[in-house]
């Protein structure tokens, strides 16, 4: 790939005179460069996954995000292509000071972003999708850089031996598609299980500042006068402190923007592989609050009001087996052993790290009175849709959906016609399934479509709300549904019967997810 092709065409002449004087041979500099290609591609994915990661943990709706920001860094990169033709004839220098730049802005970008959702994410005003903003921001920026270093590095290759143009594109894009095989395969496997959102991020823009220097500096110093180089020296030295203090400070950085978030008083903080869990309050007492995915779950008078509406109506009826899809936190489990005639109940999970905590944390275990421990429960660690289609037929009297709000990309297909069609070959034929559809006030659409699928699934339906909900939504929306007859609906004070549909709603369907 690196060996020698065909002379160039007669043409335009380059903007430069002459091979470049190499302190190697010229068969090792063409190597050096497609090198630094190769490890420019993998940090430039690193960074694109990296906000693609972040805007999808911090806002949800993985689909939208990874398609604004794929889109933005890949119009920015044409951009970027374009305006990095004026600076051909100073292809080192200006390779070079993009690498800076970049290993700033790319490194910094994931510690930026937290920072803005974590401090200012509930300003609202002016400044309501402030963090959506930056995410764009930082995506046009990246795309910008990342662009430009194309065609300087084309300029660099052809600095070294001057070669026909198909030759130099194709041993040049062979090198960045490679990069970015391993950057993308690198980030989900080893940068972020091991080392975390921010640390990734900055390690890659110390290794972009790296490679950009060593191979200007060391291949191509001669091109650049001598304050050049020392400028790029101090920069590059420059950028890599700011970016290795800024590793030393994470642990202290993630803490303070959780208290911002959460209060002071942040307990537990992990990140399990499937959600975000935060526990605050004390361990001996004092005010519980359980929060997944930045969203209160338990803890509270207003979280306790959730579980039990979204439990007591199903339970009015034959309640001997149930099974509770979710509720890993144990909360749901208390509410239906709270009712006396439950024979088994089942626990579907996906999240075995959150059922550990719900067990063994003691301010959570005692705040869902220990119902993982009850003899009559048996917890399964598995995904909900894929357990429900091992359920043979007529199994359970009472069905309950505690998952995540149906916008949420991810659990699209848990708020599905084939999910809640398996959900009622389930159910006994008095049989009752509940479901939390997420707020109606500010979320109708949503809410109407999980009622409308439920339907189309052949259920009959009954929607209610309860008011005081967290999540700045003011309430909570669910839905209960039964498959032979209308289901009875007795709510408690505080929750009141919707009876005024939106109309026209379609279903949601695994390949057509209408949330």
């Amino acid at each position: 790939m690196i060996e020698s092709h065909a002379p160039a065409p007669p043409g335009a002449p380059p903007p430069w005179r002459g091979p470049a004087r190499l302190p190697v041979r010229q068969g090792t500099g063409r190597f050096l460069v497609l090198a630094c290609v190769f490890v420019c591609a993998a940090c430039g994915l690193v960074y694109e996954l990296e906000l693609v990661a972040l805007a999808s943990y911090l806002m949800g709706d993985s689909v939208t995000q990874a398609s604004v920001v794929l889109s933005v860094m890949v119009f920015a990169m044409g951009i970027g292509s374009l305006a990095a033709k004026r600076l051909r004839p100073l292809a080192a220098a200006g390779f070079a000071a993009i690498e800076v730049v970049l290993a700033l802005v790319g490194g910094c970008s994931a510690m930026a972003l937290y920072a803005a959702f974590a401090w200012t994410g509930d300003w609202g005003g002016l400044w309501a999708d402030g963090p959506r903003v930056l995410i764009v921001a930082f995506s046009l920026a990246i795309g910008l850089l990342i662009g430009a270093e194309v065609p300087l590095l084309m300029e660099l290759i052809q600095r070294i031996r001057r070669q026909d143009a198909g030759g130099a594109v194709a041993d040049l894009f062979a090198a960045d598609y490679v990069g970015a095989l391993v950057g993308g395969l690198a980030f989900p496997f080893l940068l972020l299980p091991r080392l975390g959102q921010l640390t990734s991020s900055l390690l890659t823009g110390a290794v972009n500042v790296a490679a950009g220097g060593a191979l200007v500096l060391g291949l191509f110093r001669r091109d650049l006068t001598r304050r050049a180089r020392w400028t790029l020296v101090v920069a590059g030295i420059a950028v890599l402190c700011v970016l290795a203090s800024a590793a030393v400070l994470v642990d202290d950085f993630e803490r303070a923007a959780r208290h911002a978030m959460y209060g002071d008083h942040v307990r537990v903080a992990l990140r399990t592989g499937v959600q975000e869990v935060v526990l605050t309050g004390d361990a001996d007492g004092g005010d519980v609050g359980l929060y997944l995915d930045r969203r209160l779950r338990g803890g509270g008078p207003a979280a306790r009001r959730y579980h039990q509406a979204l439990v007591r109506p199903a339970m009015h009826g034959p309640h001997g087996r149930v099974l509770i899809l979710g509720g890993g936190d144990g909360l749901a489990a208390r509410e239906v052993l709270a009712r006396p005639g439950v024979d088994r109940l089942d626990v579907v999970e996906l999240d075995a790290r959150l059922l550990r905590l719900a067990r063994t944390d003691p301010a959570l275990s005692r705040l869902n009175e220990h119902a993982l421990d009850d003899p009559r429960v048996h917890v399964t660690v598995a995904d909900a849709f894929d357990r429900l289609r091992k359920i043979p037929p007529d199994t359970y009297d009472v069905v309950i959906t505690d998952l995540p709000d149906p916008g949420e990309t991810a659990g699209a297909k848990l708020y599905s016609q084939e999910f809640y069609a398996l959900a009622r070959r389930a159910l006994r034929p008095a049989g009752r399934l509940a479901v939390h559809a997420g707020p109606v006030a500010t979320r109708p659409h949503s809410f109407w479509t999980v009622e409308t699928t439920l339907r189309a699934a052949g259920l009959h339906t009954a929607a209610y709300r309860t008011k005081g909900g967290g999540d700045g939504d003011g309430d909570w929306g669910f839905v209960l549904a039964a498959g032979d007859r209308p289901p009875g609906l007795r709510l408690d004070p505080g929750e009141r019967e919707l009876r005024e549909r939106t109309e026209g709603l379609r279903a949601s369907t695994l390949l057509h997810p209408r949330y």
